[in-house]
């Protein structure tokens, strides 16, 4: 499991960082999509300002990502960004490039976010409705 996890974090932190910095370089290599509703989206994302906002959350996870660093907070952050590419694979731009690459997107966070799993046990537990209003950090 180890060396699934270390291939995986270099596989998607590379692969964050590269869809991530494309955006910003003069090649235009950020690709719009095929289909006229993946292009819609894609520009809509552009043309709101929120695609170069998605940008930097890529780079900054990619980042740390590589480095391993905050990894428990950083595989959880990365699962809205996860579920998006994997909706704009599947439902918006179908094909066996794209549902390859929307699969690998989830199996890597996904194995990102298991060695985690403790930490996030807890988050569970606020489905039984205690709370603490107390101001300590305890």
């Amino acid at each position: 499991m180890r060396a699934l996890y270390h291939t995986s974090r270099w596989i998607f932190g590379l692969w964050y960082l590269f869809s991530g910095v494309e955006y910003f370089t003069p090649f235009e290599l950020q690709p719009l999509g095929n289909t006229p509703l993946g292009q819609e989206f894609t520009l809509a994302l552009i043309h709101s300002g929120l695609f170069a906002w998605i940008k930097v959350a890529e780079i900054a996870i990619a980042v740390l990502v590589l480095a391993d660093r905050m990894m428990p907070l950083v595989a959880a952050a990365a699962v809205p960004l996860t579920v998006v590419i994997a909706y704009w694979n599947f439902a918006l731009e179908w094909g066996v490039v794209e549902v390859v690459f929307g699969a690998l997107t989830i199996l890597f966070n996904a194995v990102l976010l298991w060695p985690y799993r403790a930490y996030y046990r807890p988050t569970l537990t606020a489905w039984r409705g205690e709370r603490d209003f107390s101001l300590s950090l305890d």
